[in-house]
């Protein structure tokens, strides 16, 4: 049966899920992280461990296709705007800490005797920290938004980038070069430049009329299809013409940050790079050479340690010359001192030019993997001598000071424009997302930047930004569709303020009850001021009319009050009451009680629903 499994392709599949399943959770629990659950199953799984499997070359290749959709998955955070913000942390601390780190790292391995080949793979390999690991740690203790955290993520955003002209570098270092005459190298250059130019025409002029077609037909499998289509045929494009998949990847990534389909596509494209990335990380574990490991095993525990203390002794440095304080710099070096999966990618590209051999290869994987390891290790036992209070200092304060706001807006229609014109006008960064592509549109024309995004989904609201906002605003007209979101959103985010269009009253008293920030029905204060609109129409004064407009709305707040009290004792929750409560308060001197009196009881069911 085994044996026909096997034949069947199934046996590899499935022992890969187990242990992926069974490691992840236990090294999360430990706090480790799910990239060292990953690369210990690997390990254990693989040749060198239980040998459950013994091509992980096979899975590997498979396993790129992770980095691929990783590196389009930043290319899409690329926007000019915020690429532009970040520009002096990402291309001026990200190249000073990046050039320092990889002279000093690389002086360490030519110390160690190393050619100087090596020693620079090596080095390079080391400043690629390990985005996973760090921006897990980043956000279970919140810190993404801080300014230290988004100086970390502009660093490894140019880390990331950097993995492009490092290959390159690989590839002009081989012995096996071949030099090609000058007609060949200018053609060659010409067909790159025509693939770049080809996909960024694509990208301009095609992509989004094609996920408008696709979205009008209401078909979320076809919206997955051709989301991976974008990424395999981008990266396809690039490979074909003598560039890196990566490079494709990362520009149509760049090309589509500013599609209103941007955080659809991110949330269809997420799950095939998680699992694919993890699937990278396992092939990664499989090819560790334990033989090779145990027979340099001083070599190598000697190199982690060197390495990793210059790197941190280096981060520490730029950040307190780029004027961060003790705590912030000593924290930066910490969480940046390992190394990260792009060394992996690297190491394999040099292995295959014939730059270091497998020996090598084997024994650089295995001071990344090791840095990995100790690097949540060395975060535990640098709280012990990093201050709370003296991490918070000015640049927490800076930017408690400077923050206008993350407000997510879902449900783009009459109600969502008109209130979000208030957010806009005061300068608050607002997320806009919404499914109706016709208004998306129209939306556009009138400068407004829309994204389309279904607000019942986890993974839209997760890349629209939900986990970080601190407002969210459901403003969509359907009452199915708003009680789904609320659910979603007070069970995903509870940190953040929930205010909600109701339809009526009748959801409105629903939307009570599920704990909602905030709640307006639709019509109610519009009808208000059409109502004294009225009035002055028929000669009355503004006065008269600004005491009625506010008995009505302060006699429907009573009466709202009192039926959710009403349902509470009907469920049992027992609240009680005195019979004075129940009683109405004294209406306004402006307003006869008799005529009042037949308003309500004329008006009471439409009212109700109102």
């Amino acid at each position: 049966m085994a044996a026909e499994a096997h034949s069947l392709g199934l046996l590899s599949p499935v022992i890969l899920l187990a242990a992926a399943v069974i490691a992840v959770p236990i090294f999360k629990r430990l706090g480790l992280g799910s990239v060292l659950g990953y690369l210990i199953a690997g390990l254990i799984i693989g040749p060198f461990g239980f040998a459950f499997i013994h091509d992980p070359a096979s899975i590997l290749h498979i396993a790129e296709l992770g980095i691929v959709m990783y590196l389009f998955i930043i290319g899409m955070e690329m926007q000019p705007s915020h690429l532009w913000n970040m520009r002096r942390d990402i291309f001026g601390l990200g190249t000073l800490q990046i050039t320092f780190c990889t002279i000093g790292l690389t002086a360490i391995g030519l110390l160690y005797g190393f050619a100087w080949q090596i020693a620079f793979i090596g080095a390079a390999g080391f400043v690629l920290t390990s985005t996973a690991i760090v921006m897990q740690i980043l956000g279970d203790r919140g810190d993404l938004s801080q300014p230290n955290g988004q100086k970390i993520v502009a660093i490894l955003l140019f880390e990331d980038l950097l993995i492009v002209p490092l290959l390159a570098i690989v590839a002009f270092m081989s012995p096996n070069q071949v030099v090609e005459s000058t007609p060949d190298r200018l053609k060659d250059i010409g067909i790159a430049l025509v693939a770049i130019a080809g996909l960024i025409a694509a990208g301009c002029w095609l992509l989004n009329p094609l996920f408008k077609v696709l979205a009008a037909a209401k078909a979320r499998e076809v919206m997955t299809a051709a989301a991976l289509l974008v990424v395999l045929g981008a990266a396809l494009l690039m490979q074909v013409s003598g560039l890196s998949m990566a490079m494709g990847a990362f520009l149509a990534g760049v090309l589509l940050s500013q599609s209103t389909f941007r955080h659809q596509i991110e949330a269809d494209i997420e799950p095939f790079r998680g699992i694919l990335l993890g699937l990278f990380f396992l092939s990664v574990g499989m090819s560790l050479n334990l033989s090779v490991v145990q027979n340099n095993w001083l070599l190598i525990l000697s190199s982690v340690i060197a390495l990793m203390f210059t790197k941190a002794v280096l981060i520490y440095f730029v950040a307190r010359l780029t004027k961060s304080s003790h705590a912030v710099a000593l924290d930066r070096a910490v969480l940046m001192a390992q190394g990260g999966e792009f060394a992996f990618v690297l190491f394999t590209a040099a292995a295959s030019a014939q730059v270091i051999d497998e020996t090598i290869k084997s024994n650089l994987t295995a001071i990344v993997v090791l840095s990995m390891i100790f690097t949540p290790l060395l975060g535990i036992l640098a709280k012990r001598f990093i201050s709370p209070k003296s991490s918070a200092s000015l640049d927490h304060i800076e930017v408690a000071n400077n923050l206008h706001g993350r407000v997510l807006l879902i449900g783009f229609g009459r109600f969502g424009q008109v209130a979000s014109q208030l957010l806009l006008a005061r300068g608050v960064d607002v997320t806009l997302i919404d499914t109706d592509i016709n208004m998306i549109q129209n939306a556009t024309k009138f400068g407004f930047k829309i994204y389309y995004g279904d607000g019942t989904r986890l993974d839209i609201l997760h890349a629209s930004g939900a986990a970080n906002a601190q407002a969210i605003m459901v403003c969509v007209d359907d009452k199915e569709t708003t009680n789904r979101i609320v659910e979603l959103v007070k069970h995903e985010f509870p940190l953040a303020k929930l205010l909600v269009r109701s339809y009526d009253r009748e959801h409105s008293l629903s939307l009570v009850k599920k704990d909602v920030d905030y709640q307006i029905r639709e019509t109610f204060e519009s009808a208000l001021l059409f109502g004294g609109a009225t009035l002055d129409a028929l000669g009355v004064e503004s006065s008269e009319i600004h005491a009625i407009t506010k008995e009505i709305r302060e006699l429907d707040k009573e009466r709202f009050e009192t039926e959710i009290a009403a349902d509470d004792i009907d469920a049992g929750i027992g609240f009680q009451f005195s019979n004075t409560e129940h009683q109405p308060r004294p209406t306004s001197p402006l307003i006869k009680p008799k005529t009042h009196s037949q308003i309500l009881n004329d008006s009471d069911k439409s009212a109700m629903k109102q």
